[in-house]
């Protein structure tokens, strides 16, 4: 990554259109679920951000693009105005593809005057353009598990990228790490050097109580085990909600998993739909691709559970753990709730994380499609317990026995 705010603004906005280039512009337009967004989109709404928060609020005299997209590309910001409706991203046929690179050009531009000029930058100003990277570097993985999704739907099932190369992990037996009880601290402080979003502060004191966790994540033969095994089937397993989501969407396996004989691409063993295509599932590779009650219900069967997105934190400082960041988001027991002490940013951006906190369970970690250096451990993603197109995975915990 590189080290001047100026190159960085570059190689972010670079990585962005880089990741797009594999799609062709059909790809691109397609939305194929209201939780998912085209890539075209995506190159769009970052753009609409540094527009929007960035350049019309602290760069004198910038005219903006096209005064239709504030409202065809703002995703959730009541603050800047009325929005094209999510679920209908996928019919903006128009603008096109192309001018929607010329609207990024066009912002690129601004912001590189802007940026030109690093004495005249408030901290306000440089915080806002801080935030603008990270957001896009989220829109970058969302890209990605975007068009998997969209790929997916297609009944060639064809590759996003055949050379793309998923990422190792961590082989060998479970190790159960153990943690006693006691005070610690999580979260950042807003002064804290570094990037961090604001879901993140205040830092604060918890108790936690004495707990195990598994050193590796769950790979794709222990998961294959538990289908084996009728966990589907077995509704002691799973959560009301999530034994009515198996039956309402005959769930049978992980979101991309091909069972033996699957009719769209019949074959004598189990397969897997990735971002490199059809393969051969890899019974060592991390489970991906699991809503939470996929992931509670096999930590069930596993005589296990999920850890707290506490226990996680805590856990991941231990240099014996494997595979806390870049292999797949780990799902948690905690709902995604404010920490104590909890203050939203100020101006439009209090609406990027703070009025979400219902209704959702927090990931730990990050996933292979997590651009580099954008994890950390005290990062909370979150998503409703149902999401299955994200890279989800799990790893498992236990309450600490003591014998007396």
């Amino acid at each position: 990554m590189p080290d001047s705010l100026t190159s960085k603004y570059s190689y972010i906005r670079q990585h962005s259109l880089n990741l797009a280039a594999p799609l062709s512009a059909e790809d691109q337009c397609v939305q194929s679920m209201p939780d998912a967004s085209p890539a075209k989109w995506h190159l769009a709404h970052t753009s609409w951000f540094f527009e929007n928060v960035v350049l019309a609020p602290h760069l004198p005299n910038y005219q903006v693009f096209d005064e239709a997209f504030a409202y065809l590309f703002n995703s959730y910001y009541e603050a800047l105005g009325p929005r094209h409706p999510r679920p209908q991203r996928g019919l903006l046929t128009r603008p096109a593809l192309s001018q929607v690179w010329a609207y990024r050009h066009h912002v690129d531009q601004a912001m590189q005057r802007l940026l030109s000029h690093p004495d005249r930058l408030s901290p306000q100003t440089l915080a806002l353009i801080e935030l603008g990277m990270n957001h896009e570097q989220q829109h970058q993985e969302l890209l990605l598990t975007d068009a998997l999704h969209l790929l997916s739907c297609n009944p060639q099932l064809p590759a996003y990228d055949a050379s793309f190369v998923h990422p190792s992990a961590h082989l060998g037996e479970v190790q159960w790490l153990t943690f006693e009880e006691g005070v610690h601290t999580f979260g950042r402080s807003a002064d804290q050097a570094g990037f961090s979003f604001d879901n993140e502060t205040p830092s604060h004191q918890r108790v936690v109580q004495g707990f195990q966790m598994a050193n590796r994540l769950v790979n794709c033969g222990e998961y294959l085990a538990f289908i084996q095994d009728g966990g589907y089937d077995n509704a002691d397993l799973w959560l009301s909600e999530g034994r009515a989501q198996v039956l309402q969407h005959g769930w049978s396996c992980p979101l991309y998993w091909l069972a033996p004989n699957d009719p769209r691409a019949p074959a004598d063993h189990w397969q897997v739909f990735g971002l490199n295509g059809l393969q051969a599932l890899d019974l060592n590779a991390p489970v991906a691709n699991l809503s939470f009650y996929e992931a509670l219900a096999f930590a069930q069967w596993s005589h296990a559970r999920l850890p707290t997105e506490f226990e996680w934190e805590l856990a991941s400082g231990h240099a014996a753990m494997q595979d806390m960041h870049s292999k797949v988001w780990q799902w948690t027991r905690s709902a995604y709730e404010p920490y104590p002490g909890f203050v939203p940013a100020s101006g439009a951006v209090r609406e990027y994380n703070g009025k979400f906190m219902v209704g959702q369970q927090v990931l730990r970690g990050s996933s292979f499609a997590t651009p580099a250096l954008h994890s950390r451990h005290t990062y909370r993603n979150f998503f409703p317990a149902s999401a299955r197109w994200q890279f989800s995975g799990l790893r498992l915990a236990k309450d600490l026995k003591h014998s007396f």
